[in-house]
């Protein structure tokens, strides 16, 4: 089987950032992902499922009720080793288009307070698998170490080396 394209991302090189990871063409429309990486692949530990869980519902949260991009957000979503999340977002973007909505997603939940929303279990499957002090420390250290600073090198994913 052939690789699929996130697969075929130097993950020794990758450090925290925005990138595009691809775009699909569905007829004339076009759906560009992100790859929102928080952590720093292989180098130091991935989020546990808790902090990434409870991000994920106030992210996604934020994002569809987002005044300017509500109507193109079209998922967002954590990556299965634990190391950023996914945004699909309906247009044709680049990285530097959606940093100022990533600054005020991650500001939102770094400064979040009160009941993480869709956390019973009438509107979770695992409702019980959150923890908000992680989610806003790690909040917290994505601005500060990427989004308030992001230079190209955070916004174009690194060459791949032959293996």
């Amino acid at each position: 089987m052939e690789k699929i394209a996130s697969f075929c991302i130097d993950h020794i090189k990758l450090q925290p950032g925005i990138y595009v990871s691809r775009k699909d063409h569905i007829g004339a429309e076009t759906v560009t992902t992100f790859d929102l990486r928080v952590t720093s692949p292989n180098e130091e530990p991935c989020m546990c499922t808790a902090e990434v869980h409870t991000f994920e519902h106030i992210a996604a949260t934020f994002l569809r009720n987002d005044a300017e991009w509500k109507d193109r957000i079209i998922y967002f979503g954590p990556m299965g080793c634990r190391t950023g999340f996914y945004l699909l977002i309906a247009g044709d973007y680049e990285s530097k288009d959606i940093v100022d909505l990533m600054t005020r997603c991650f500001e939102f939940c770094r400064d979040f307070e009160g009941e993480v929303p869709g956390t019973h279990a009438i509107d979770c499957g695992n409702y019980l698998d959150h923890n908000l002090p992680m989610a806003k420390y790690w909040a917290g250290k994505y601005l500060e170490r990427t989004l308030y600073n992001i230079d190209e090198a955070h916004l174009i994913y690194p060459e791949k080396t032959e293996e």
